[in-house]
């Protein structure tokens, strides 16, 4: 469950998205009808897909926060990575929508009308807004770990490639006097909205699927349990996450001869150690063993010679 604080940051900063996301849309949208510009339209339509993706983030933050109960004893943080999913999908279909557009437009024999002026300068202004928007959302993001605000800073930061690419293909059908450029910038802009899609997927897989985006924190935990006395050869160890922070077992072996107070004295210096070398960490699981037991084959977990 993720603290107070951390909850209203990333409240606060969903509905800053909403707010900044749903400013430039509208504008983007009306500026593209009405100069003729399927670039910039296509990217109000981008901008759209971002307001509907802060909309789920503002549920998803009310939700996260909720206390384990009996069905979700680790509680509600992965509500966040399941929302991460969406928002993937969200954006792929933007995107997808976006290219067929795009592509029936460029290839429509009608003529080609020149763009209005005015689509450069509420590109210009789009480059801006999204800038500090990515900004704001990635830096909140790393501040709370918070796996769904950086994908939402990521894709801003791909809408302001996006929007620079508008902005080049408007220049260049202005200088050369090629209305079908537009359409090419277009294409364009829907490939790279495709391609922040699948990466924002393929990312919100790791967390889904019980696994650790840094793997050197392992050997963090070996360095840690290497500094308790009395602690041998960690093994097993399981690391995953959940809302950002990891949750981590590991097996060690202590002298089958001391009594269990004193094994389990040992085991908090173990826990008390990593905590003090892995950052973020939500909850440590020891389990003791006497030093020299013959293991079944372990199927999970790292050992040290991994």
């Amino acid at each position: 469950m993720r603290d107070a604080e951390s909850s209203r940051a990333i409240l606060r900063a969903s509905y800053v998205s909403i707010a900044g996301n749903a400013l430039l849309s509208v504008l983007k949208i009306v500026v593209g009808f009405l100069s003729g510009s399927i670039a910039v339209l296509g990217d109000g339509v981008d901008s759209a897909s971002d307001v509907a993706i802060s909309i789920v983030m503002v549920f998803t933050a009310k939700i996260i926060n909720r206390p384990p109960d009996r069905r979700y004893v680790f509680g509600y943080s992965k509500a966040e990575s399941i929302a991460t999913k969406m928002l993937s999908f969200i954006i792929f279909f933007a995107g997808a929508q976006m290219l067929v557009s795009s592509v029936g437009s460029l290839f429509n024999p009608s003529e080609k009308t020149m763009p209005d002026m005015t689509a450069i300068y509420v590109t210009v202004f789009s480059i801006a807004g999204k800038l500090l928007l990515s900004f704001y959302q990635t830096s909140a993001g790393k501040k709370y770990s918070s796996s769904m605000l950086i994908a939402n800073g990521i894709n801003m930061r791909n809408d302001v490639i996006i929007s620079v690419s508008v902005l080049a293909g408007l220049v260049f059908t202005f200088v050369l006097d090629m209305p079908m450029l537009d359409a090419v910038s277009a294409i364009i802009v829907s490939l790279f909205i495709l391609r922040s899609a699948v990466g924002i997927f393929m990312e919100s897989n790791i967390e889904l699927m019980d696994g650790v985006r840094d793997v050197s924190v392992y050997q963090q935990i070996f360095d840690a349990v290497a500094n308790v006395e009395g602690a041998y050869n960690p093994h097993r160890v399981r690391s995953r996450t959940i809302g950002g922070k990891y949750m981590i077992d590991l097996d060690v072996e202590v002298d089958g001869n001391m009594s269990v107070r004193d094994a389990h004295g040992i085991s908090l210096e173990v826990e008390k150690m990593i905590r003090e070398k892995v950052p973020d960490v939500f909850d440590i699981v020891v389990h003791v063993e006497p030093k020299g037991d013959v293991h079944q084959e372990e199927v999970f977990g790292i050992n040290q010679k991994d």
